[in-house]
């Protein structure tokens, strides 16, 4: 299931939000739903300078990406 992530598609929606220092860690498969192919799970620092984790979820076609915490 290592082809189930997209670092593209994390990186695009987690900059978009503000967040910086992002380092993509991995497929998490148990933290989106059916409908998402991609589950790409990151760490990074939001516009607070916290350090937080989470997983950005994405499908194929026509899907925006979703940030889960």
């Amino acid at each position: 299931m290592v082809g189930c992530t997209s670092k593209e598609d994390a990186n695009r929606a987690l900059k978009s939000q503000g967040f910086t220092n992002i380092k993509v860690t991995g497929y998490n498969p148990l933290a989106c739903s059916q409908d998402d192919f991609y589950h790409t799970s990151f760490t990074a620092l939001n516009t607070k300078g916290e350090h937080i984790s989470g997983t950005v979820c994405s499908g194929l076609i026509f899907k925006n990406a979703t940030i889960r915490y």
